[in-house]
This record gives C-alpha cells, structure tokens and sequence, in this order.
C-alpha cells in the first residue's frame, strides 16, 4: 500500500471518528433535556454554548494548525473531543454541563479546521476533488452514531457508558492513524491576527453561515421535532435524525462526480431548493413518512454545501489552508451560533413548527447567495476580456 492511499484511509478514520462524536452527542440530547427539566428556550440557550465555544477557539484553531502541523493539531483535537463526551455524561449539575459542552464545541471545531486542511493536503496528492468523499465519511458516521444511539437508548444504557464506548474506540484508531497522516501542513511561523476577510472568503463564509445554520436546526432540534411535533414512539425519535444523516452520507460519496460535471456553483443553488423543500413539506405534513421524507431531502441539500466551500478555499494558493478555513468557518459558524437558541426563542413564542419555517429560508438563502456570486464572477470576467 502507497502511502499516497494510507495518508487517506488514516484521514478517513479521523473523519469517521469526528461524525461519530458528534451524531453520539445528538443522539443523546433528548435525554439531556429530560434529565434536567428544560424547556424549549432553557434548552436552546444551552445549545448556545457549543457554536460559541467553536466561534471563540476558531481562529486559535487556525493559528494552532499552521503554527504546529494539522498532523499534530488533528489527533490533539479528536482525543479532546472524544475526552468532552465523557465529561458530558458525568454532568452533576448544569454548570458543568455548560463547561463540557464548551469543550466539546472548542474540540469540536480543532478537530474540524485540522481534518479539513489534512484533506486539501491529501487532495492536491490525487490531483482531483476527492474532499466530499470525506465529508461523506463524517456524515457515514453520524449515521452509524445515530443508530447506535437508538438501539442503545431502547436498551436503556445510561448516557455515561455510551459516550466511554466511543471515547475508547476514538482513543485506539486516532493513535493507530497519527503516523499515516499528512506532513505537508508542518509547523511554520504564521503569526496570530485579526484581520478584515477577502472578498471570495466573505462570500464562501455567507453560504456557510446558511449551511450551517441547516446543519444545525437537524443536529439539535430532530429529536425533539419528532417527539414533539411528529409525536413518535420512544425508539423512533432519531428516525429524522437517522434519514438525515444517511442522505446526506450518500450525498457527500457522489458529490465529487456531480461537481466535477455540472460545476460547483449549479450544484450548491440545488442544494439550497433540496433544503428549502425539505423542510418546507416537514413543516406542513407533520407526519412519520413525511417529515422522514423531509429530512431525507435536507440531508441531500446539506450534503455538499461546507464540503464545497471548503474545496473553493484549497483552490488559492495564496492563501494560508488553516487560516482561510478558520475565517470561513467563523463566518459560517455564526450559523451554529445563532439557529439553536433562535428556534428555542421562536419556538416557546410561536412553536416548533414556525421555527424550522424559518430556517428553510435560510436554506433557499443558499441559492440566492450562489446566483448572486456567479453573476459577480460572470461580469467580472466579461469587464477582464473587454479591450479598455
């Protein structure tokens, strides 16, 4: 085995293993809520911790990553994510609730930005768009988390020994994997500051944000829409959460294939429409098949969305990979910060419903965004060819 391919089966563990912390962290939040009595809006608040814990390490994280080696950065940062799951399961009280839901979006977003700028590194080794297939991994994995979680919930395992399952399972693969990755990304001398972001990353952040804002409505909010609204049976309260994750799995395997055919920016405005109508028929039929069918399309909208605008910052060699992906990722990420608590707020105003009504404008955002720069890009080009 070339260490070509060893350099990408290890990065795809790691991408596995970040899907599956994450899809054991939502599959669980249900009995989170119920263990400690929250509403709605007490829940949303909370959820507000991790999004600013991952807006507040972002642009650490890039600095970490260029500074040390995503190598280094990514093995550091999926232990420390696998470690705040474990923390979250010992929670006595709400305040250490809050600390580990802040390490784990802090972890959460180190292991992200360093995974990413592994795959762009790995991606310039096979000379084609192969970073989707990645991403498909993590969605693969959040999958796989999510119907764990199920079966371990109708079997009643406490929350604790669940999360200490995928701590030691992250622990042997993300050791075993340290030595096949990636060294293009070593340690340098980038200096660590702040600055106004270029044209293309504000744009690529703005589609992001929309992204993300998606991601995070089904991340935090499917089960409890299928327990409150959709009004399911105990065991198929992760169903939404199930089909999303599986959709959007398979999505991100074939996207490379579709965005080398019909281009990046025909595949994100579909998106947008798959996400918009998703949601759109989740919110009007409020049943089992039909919210399941809903979701099913938002997994395929999402799926390509971050994948993309990540791929589109490898594109520039002038810019820095951990630093870029730390300034579209903190756009982006204002997504995270802001959809959890707001469809808590809109939904003890309002309900639920109205809510996730909301969010699938966001998602019809997506196109209108990528139209909008298609056309700057088109007339740009065309002012470029025109004799002054």
């Amino acid at each position: 085995m070339d260490a070509k391919l060893k350099q990408r089966i290890a990065l795809g563990i790691l991408f596995f293993q970040s899907g599956l912390c994450f899809s054991t962290w939502a599959s669980r939040i249900p009995d989170i809520k119920a263990a400690f009595a929250f509403s709605d809006s007490e829940l949303g608040t909370l959820l507000l911790i991790r999004p600013l814990g991952a807006f507040i390490g972002l642009p650490f994280a890039g600095w970490v990553v260029d500074k040390y080696g995503s190598n280094y950065s990514s093995v550091v940062g999926i232990l420390a994510f696998s470690v705040s799951l474990v923390l979250l399961g010992l929670s006595p009280s709400v305040w250490w609730l809050a600390g580990a839901i802040l390490l784990f979006g802090l972890s959460a977003n180190l292991t992200n930005i360093s995974i990413n700028a592994q795959a762009l590194a790995v991606q310039k080794n096979y000379g084609k768009t192969i970073i989707s297939s990645f991403h498909g991994l993590w969605s693969l994995a959040g999958f796989c988390g999510a119907g764990l979680g199920a079966v371990l919930i109708s079997l009643k395992v406490v929350m604790l020994y669940h999360f200490l399952l995928i701590m030691g399972t992250v622990l042997i693969f993300g050791l075993l994997t340290f030595k096949h990755l990636s060294r293009e990304h070593q340690a340098g001398s980038r200096k660590f500051v702040f600055k106004k972001p270029e044209p293309v990353l504000l744009r690529l952040g703005l589609i992001a944000f929309c992204g993300l804002l998606c991601e995070g409505c089904i991340y935090d909010w499917a089960g409890i829409y299928f327990k409150q609204v959709v009004q399911v049976e105990a065991g198929l309260v992760t169903a939404g959460f199930i089909a999303y994750m599986g959709t959007m799995a398979l999505g991100r395997m074939v996207s490379d294939h579709f965005t080398n055919r019909f281009g990046s920016t025909a595949i994100i405005q579909a998106s947008g429409v798959l996400i918009f109508s998703g949601l759109i028929l989740a919110v009007l039929f409020p049943h089992l098949i039909t919210a399941i069918l809903g979701f099913v399309l938002v997994g395929a909208g999402t799926s390509s969305v971050i994948p993309l605008t990540y791929a589109q910052v490898g594109k520039n060699p002038s810019l820095s990979p951990g630093i870029s992906l730390a300034t579209v990722s903190t756009i982006g990420y204002f997504g995270f910060l802001l959809g959890p608590p707001l469809i808590g707020f809109i939904a003890d105003l309002l309900n639920l419903r109205a809510s996730f009504a909301l969010v699938a404008v966001a998602g019809l955002m997506i196109t209108v965004l990528a139209t909008l720069a298609k056309r700057r890009d088109s007339k740009a080009a065309t002012q470029a060819l025109t004799p002054s």
